[in-house]
């Protein structure tokens, strides 16, 4: 039971932080980088939630985060005006980079790749 509570907060926490970061990201880290929030995991006891973003349009995605970070109470007062009538104690944020879509393109290019030099093997019929 508490499992779904926790993914029910999470949900929550990752839908009113997208609305934050819409509001308030262009003044932390510019209008170029396009930042998008894949996953919320929220730890058992509600004092930790883990945010896993995705950017896009900038090489050195580290220094977004790092942007983020430095601008942590900022953006975590905004969340908690949001959630207020939601949750009764504001967890602790903490953001991650997910790399899982530049990933999944490096393995499509090395599978374009292969099949170009025709190294993929014969198809069975």
């Amino acid at each position: 039971m508490a499992k779904i509570r926790q993914q029910q907060v999470a949900e929550t926490i990752k839908r009113h932080f997208s609305v934050v970061l819409q509001q308030e990201g262009s003044y932390i880290y510019g209008a170029t980088p396009f930042v998008t929030i894949t996953n919320v995991i929220l730890t058992p006891d509600f004092g930790i939630a883990k945010i896993y973003l995705s950017v896009f349009n900038t090489e050195n995605k580290q220094e977004v985060i790092l942007m983020m970070e430095d601008q942590h109470h900022r953006l975590k007062q905004a969340l908690a005006h949001r959630l207020a009538k939601h949750i009764r104690r504001m967890p602790e944020i903490q953001f991650y980079l997910d790399e899982i879509l530049d990933e999944m393109e490096r393995v499509d290019a090395l599978f374009k790749k292969l099949e170009s030099e025709d190294q993929m093997g014969k198809e069975e019929e």
